[in-house]
């Protein structure tokens, strides 16, 4: 099956400050926040990207948003390169590619009801005419499980879960093939957070959507994506299909974070940190492979080179444990 999006050798660093001469020296290292990405989506499918708070993630999700510009690489959706497109075209392309934020408190204008949230969206991309669009937003409350008499409320009016679920809907607004949800449960609470996991994967079914599902959550990221990526320092480490990643994880990172992660165990409530150390800088990033300072597995070779990506089984991991002929 062909991918719906796809990014070839994505990168975006930003530029820090600093004097004009210290720059022209080389002193000045920029932020590395993605470096080299390439992941590929099915149409359909959910890819569940993975990682420590400032892993990359969320960056990754704004340049397929086009809401940063990458340094280099490509995005491609439907086979075509989205990067330079005329407005027309990027206009119709911000239809096909929407997101849901990470705090459903601060993503809603709280001066507008949710009627006027969504006839503003539906205005703008001239989904329907005028006098249909208040059937549209009966029907996309209705479809996220709110009453359609909610849309005269303001968001203050609202619980967290209802919020995003608002939030949902307004992407919904724009019959979009694919979403970004960057950490779009993290701020509810366990029990609101399925609810609303189980109403994305019912629309998803329902609407023929593909997700990018960005969480640090490996339990959430389980219940709802095929495949997940998992990245570290802008890098991806390690991506597999869900169950394989769960049941055999390869990279040093990856077992951490699942040996991290809360068990079901109500004896068992402290919580182990998924890493010894704290995740360096991206301004600073270490030689080699960047997990180095924090692997119980390192080699020689891994403070000066970093690994190629290598196909294991269904996995793709990058690391030189599982080079052909392990390094002495």
């Amino acid at each position: 099956m062909a991918a719906l999006l796809e990014t070839r050798s994505l990168t975006k660093h930003f530029p820090q400050q600093g004097g004009l001469v210290r720059r022209l020296r080389g002193e000045v290292s920029p932020l590395v926040a993605v470096e080299d990405v390439s992941l590929a989506i099915e149409r359909g499918e959910t890819l569940g990207l993975v990682g420590e708070s400032g892993s990359g993630k969320s960056t990754f999700g704004r340049l397929l948003l086009q809401l940063e510009k990458p340094t280099s690489g490509d995005i491609l959706f439907e086979g075509r390169s989205v990067l330079g497109r005329g407005e027309r075209s990027a206009r119709e392309l911000r239809k096909r590619i929407q997101v849901i934020f990470q705090d459903p408190y601060s993503s809603l204008n709280p001066t507008m009801t949710v009627r006027q949230m969504l006839d503003e969206v539906l205005n703008v991309h001239r989904i329907v005419p005028k006098e249909a669009r208040a059937a549209r937003v009966a029907d996309l409350l209705e479809r996220v499980g709110l009453a359609p008499e909610f849309a005269g409320r303001r968001p203050h009016q609202f619980s967290g879960g209802q919020r995003q679920r608002i939030g949902i809907a307004r992407a919904l607004a724009v019959e979009p093939e694919f979403i970004v949800a960057d950490e779009a449960v993290s701020a509810l609470d366990v029990s609101v957070q399925a609810q609303v996991l189980n109403l994305m994967m019912r629309l998803q079914e329902e609407l023929e959507l593909t997700y990018l599902f960005i969480s640090h959550n490996l339990t959430v990221m389980r219940h709802i994506s095929e495949h997940v990526a998992v990245m570290y320092l802008g890098r991806i480490v390690e991506q597999s299909p869900t169950e394989t990643l769960f049941a055999e994880p390869l990279h040093p990172y990856t077992q951490a974070l699942l040996k991290a992660a809360p068990k079901p165990t109500p004896r068992r409530r402290a919580i182990t940190p998924a890493v010894s150390g704290d995740i360096p800088s991206p301004i600073d990033r270490p030689s080699g492979c960047h997990f180095h300072p924090r692997c119980k597995f390192v080699m020689d070779i891994c403070r000066v080179e970093y690994p190629a990506a290598r196909r294991v089984g269904d996995a793709v991991v990058a690391c030189h444990l599982y080079e052909p002929t392990p390094p002495a």
